[in-house]
């Protein structure tokens, strides 16, 4: 039996790189943009309405439902959220 090892799960979860790269790119966005809700210490109501999204739509992103948002919808909610975003590019191995 032969132990296959992935940099992250999502290349676990797809043979496609570009199908990994997305999901990993949505995640680390999803991730900081969550943080940055918490710090504002606010309900629910009143931190959706500062990203322009419904109160539903938060509540998806605070459960951490990758599969319900975009590369482009995190972004427009991370830049609505205060973060400045740049890309970093890497040969890959």
């Amino acid at each position: 039996m032969t132990t296959e090892t992935f940099a992250n799960v999502f290349d676990a979860l797809t043979d496609d790189p570009a199908a990994a790269a997305n999901m990993t790119a949505r995640a680390d966005l999803l991730l900081q943009i969550r943080e940055r809700i918490r710090s504002w210490d606010l309900p629910q109501e009143q931190a959706a309405a500062r990203l322009g999204l419904t109160r539903p739509r938060l509540n998806d992103m605070m459960r951490g439902k990758l599969d319900k948002f975009s590369l482009d919808a995190l972004v427009n909610i991370a830049t609505a959220a205060g973060f400045v975003l740049r890309i970093h590019l890497e040969d890959a191995a």
